[in-house]
């Protein structure tokens, strides 16, 4: 029996979710239970600068090393508060607060999804360049011509190895004789005689030009909170930054749940859909386990959650609410139709899994343009909510239509917006007859379900398990997730 306690601050930014939890068994025969759970809120500041960045504000390399300390501060109080009146914590699984999501997907091809429709044409190397930005042009950069060829010095005939022999690197003052002491005088070493022009490669041929910007390959995710920072306040071992082995491994680095939705949500009996609902809403798939069903786990970020209401409300507002109540607000208003398939039309939507998104494309610079086009629709604040509300809804339902092998028998709602009773009652309406329900209502709290996510990766990484599903974040293989970070005081004792 292992007590981990699980942190976790989602796209929303309102609060750090802790779990403290017993866990038993390995890989995906656990047996979880959850102590003790509670939300801390940011400090007001704190959770404005957070925003600030993830809109993309500038911000030098001191202040974000200060912020990224004050987010290991919070998490470390989150720790010690959830722990307090228990037995200590082993493990602390901290996932951070994620300020930067660059998906593989930007400028990359995705190989094929291997349910669903619409995606035999993407059968390609998904880490093969699909095109360059607009200011990566062949023509601007700056090892090739207008038509994207390469400069005469870059052909392979001018790197052959024969410009490479040892009979040309061999500086002829440098023979065993010339290294005698007398030869070794610091007048010899003055900095006249270390001049660029007798450290030019003049024996390599023509000089390369290499690319000032090259087109990177890889994702890239950045969660701030430090978790050496909050091993030593705490005196636990923590382990965090969970998503960059997956992203090494050339994956999106999320969703990275799915496996933790396999062990404790799976079916025999039910194909089933856990659906998150936070700032960013994803989903996993699991059909009813048995055969090779792990296998046939997937899952992707479906769309916008909580993140373009929360912002559309403080609009609204003038900062005086962050979000729509039980979705009180949207619930008295009439959603617009042919805006939500307008919407619908943007090209995330259309891309096939393996896909993750964030307040990068979901911003406050994406609500702006929503709102310029709903003006010609002459929309009240509350049916722009409800708008709102039914494109994060209709986002879901079609991703499953989309590219699920088949509707699933059940629905499980988790996350802030599993407490938005307009939000579940519309996707209840879209989805007819599949049953619609909360985690809560199947063992495993909807509030905290996250959070209890890490401290299960924080256990599997402490065994050596790994913790992601290379078919749903596009990973080469199942890989060991999470930095790990041991305080003072157990380096010390050991």
């Amino acid at each position: 029996m292992t007590r981990v306690i699980g942190l976790m601050s989602g796209t929303s930014v309102d609060g750090i979710d802790a779990a403290l939890v017993e866990i038993s068994g390995s890989d995906l025969d656990l047996k979880i239970e959850l102590l003790a759970g509670a939300t801390y809120g940011y400090p007001t500041e704190l959770r404005e600068k957070i925003l600030a960045v993830c809109a993309g504000s500038p911000l030098s390399m001191a202040a974000l090393a200060a912020l990224d300390d004050a987010i290991a501060f919070q998490f470390a109080q989150a720790a010690l508060a959830i722990g307090s009146g228990h037995p200590p914590a082993e493990l602390i699984g901290s996932h951070g607060q994620t300020v930067y999501h660059r998906p593989l997907g930007v400028n990359v091809v995705r190989v094929a999804w291997p349910i669903g429709q619409g995606s035999s044409e993407l059968k390609v190397d998904r880490l093969k360049v699909e095109s360059f930005p607009d200011n990566l042009q062949p023509a601007n950069l700056p090892y090739s011509n207008a038509k994207g060829e390469q400069p005469d010095n870059l052909q392979p005939a001018n790197l052959q190895p024969a410009n490479l022999q040892p009979a040309n690197l061999q500086p002829t003052n440098l023979q065993p004789a010339n290294l005698q002491p007398a030869n070794l005088q610091p007048t010899n070493l003055q900095p006249a005689n270390l001049q660029p022009a007798n450290l030019q490669p003049a024996n390599l041929g023509q000089k390369a030009t290499l690319p000032e910007q090259p087109v990177t390959t890889l994702g890239y995710s950045l969660q701030l909170g430090r978790g050496e920072v909050i091993a030593e306040i705490t005196g636990i071992k923590t382990i965090s930054n969970f998503r960059v082995a997956d992203i090494a491994a050339g994956g999106e680095g999320a969703p990275l749940v799915p496996k933790i939705d396999a062990c404790l949500l799976r079916s025999s009996t039910h194909n089933r859909c856990i659906q998150n609902i936070g700032g960013i809403s994803n989903v996993t798939y699991l059909p009813v386990s048995e055969g090779n069903w792990l296998e046939q786990v997937y899952g992707w970020d479906t769309g916008p959650g909580n993140a373009l209401l929360d912002l559309a409300v403080e609009y609204f507002t003038n900062g005086r609410k962050t979000y729509d109540y039980n979705g009180e607000w949207a619930a008295s208003g009439t959603p617009c139709e042919a805006l939500v398939e307008q919407w619908l039309a943007q090209e995330f939507f259309k891309i096939p899994p393996p896909k993750s998104t964030g307040r990068e494309l979901f911003s406050r610079d994406y609500l702006k343009q929503c709102l310029v086009e709903s003006e010609a629709y002459n929309l009240a604040p509350a049916d722009f909510l409800a708008t709102l509300t039914e494109l994060t809804v209709a986002s879901i339902v079609e991703s499953y239509r989309n590219f699920l092998p088949q509707m699933p028998d059940q629905v499980l709602l988790c996350g802030g917006g599993a407490s938005n009773l307009y939000l579940k009652q519309r996707l209840q309406i879209r989805l007819d007859s599949v049953p619609v329900l909360t985690t809560d209502q199947v063992g495993l709290s909807r509030d905290f379900k996250e959070a209890i996510a890490f401290a299960v990766l924080a256990h599997w990484r402490n065994l050596g398990i790994p913790g992601n599903l290379p078919q749903v974040t596009g990973a080469s293989e199942a890989v060991c997730l999470g930095n790990l970070y041991s305080p003072r005081s157990q380096h010390q004792s050991s």
